[in-house]
């Protein structure tokens, strides 16, 4: 058996990557150690602070770059997993890994078993993984909306950004999106029920956020920081609350925007100090701990569809490099995947309403 993978080529990695700066490479499938398990890829998931990995050439030299992903085992030497378990590990741009002992992951980012009774077994990489954890930690956990409340999310079509609205609307608040072409904005509020949502392409973006929000802002739900956050800093009411989840608008600077995340809380403090703002920095492994208390509060609603959910799912490994691209431009709709093998637990059956499959061809 032989693996493909892609890994960092020996070009340094750009402000903002091109499907130049991967190498597809091959290699034999390795055999299990003792504490180990051979797992065959079935979802990639494709996700912003990858490219921070990248930059730094975190992990082995030569290795898959890192990803989280969706995987069964093939074999195992590996306690509490069996052949055939679906599994959420870290097997990166590759078709198949080990994972166990001695391999290499970060500390929060631990294998683990699967139910496929509670969803769709690529949502454990979205809203039943990662993503759902920090949508319910910084919206939820930190901010705290109550009823009534004016909630702002920004990149409100994006993994965690759809979640964390609709975490809010169960809370009773008025709840704003900003996302960017219409397409998305329709989708935020006809499909997750948001209540109004306004697009960052606008050129009157700070008067059409004003207009939204005649009562001011009381939560904002941080992913892009730029233009969005300067919108919204004039409109933060006294004792509002602030969630930095991400500031992908700065992604593309060479320290990942550390300069420009100092910037921007400069810019804001005034306002801050003067109204008594909370401005919380989120890391989601401090609430590593509280990934079942999510998915006990989540996953019944998914199944139920009162949270809605919207993966883009792209097919083929060879499409990984290019998807990343696209996703950090902000061109994917939803949750940005690559299924690279056969997901053995959807059968025949058709992809969900808001499973959107592009292109339309089966795995190479």
């Amino acid at each position: 058996m032989r693996n493909r993978y892609w890994t960092l080529a020996d070009e340094a990695v750009p402000a903002w990557p091109r499907e130049s700066a991967f190498a597809l490479k091959e290699s034999k499938v390795p055999p299990p150690g003792l504490g180990q398990a051979l797992t065959r890829t079935i979802y990639v998931s494709l996700d912003p602070y990858q490219l921070y990995y990248q930059r730094e050439r975190t992990g082995p030299a030569g290795a898959p770059c890192h990803a989280r992903t969706v995987s069964q085992v093939i074999e195992s030497r590996m306690n509490g997993f069996e052949a055939g378990d679906f599994v959420f590990n870290t097997n990166g741009w590759t078709e198949y890994a080990l994972m166990g002992e001695g391999i290499w992951r970060p500390d929060y980012m631990v294998p683990r078993k699967l139910d496929p009774s509670l969803g769709r077994i690529s949502q454990a990489v979205g809203v039943l993984g990662m993503l759902g954890l920090t949508a319910y930690a910084g919206m939820d956990l930190m901010a705290s909306p109550k009823p009534a409340e004016t909630v702002v999310v920004s990149a409100a079509s994006g993994g965690v950004g759809q979640i964390a609205g609709q975490l809010a609307k169960q809370r009773g608040a008025r709840v704003i999106g900003i996302a960017g072409r219409d397409a998305k904005c329709k989708f935020v509020t006809e499909e997750l029920g948001f209540d109004a949502c306004l697009s960052h392409l606008s050129p009157t973006l700070t008067e059409d956020l004003a207009a939204a929000c005649p009562a001011g802002i009381d939560v904002y739900f941080e992913n892009v920081g730029g233009k969005v956050f300067e919108a919204v800093l004039p409109l933060l009411n006294q004792a509002s609350r602030m969630t930095i989840c991400g500031l992908i608008a700065y992604y593309g600077d060479r320290d990942g925007g550390v300069d420009n995340r100092a910037a921007l809380m400069k810019l804001g403090e005034p306002i801050f100090n003067a109204r008594g703002v909370t401005v919380k920095s989120l890391s989601v492994s401090e609430f590593a701990a509280k990934h079942d208390e999510m998915l006990a509060y989540v996953a019944p609603q998914v199944t139920t569809g009162k949270i809605r959910y919207r993966e883009d799912i792209r097919q083929g490994l060879k499409t990984i490099p290019t998807a990343f691209v696209e996703m950090l431009r902000g061109d994917n709709f939803g949750k940005m995947l690559v299924q690279v093998s056969p997901d053995p637990t959807l059968g025949a059956r058709a992809p969900g309403r808001l499973l959107k499959v592009n292109p339309a061809r089966k795995p190479e």
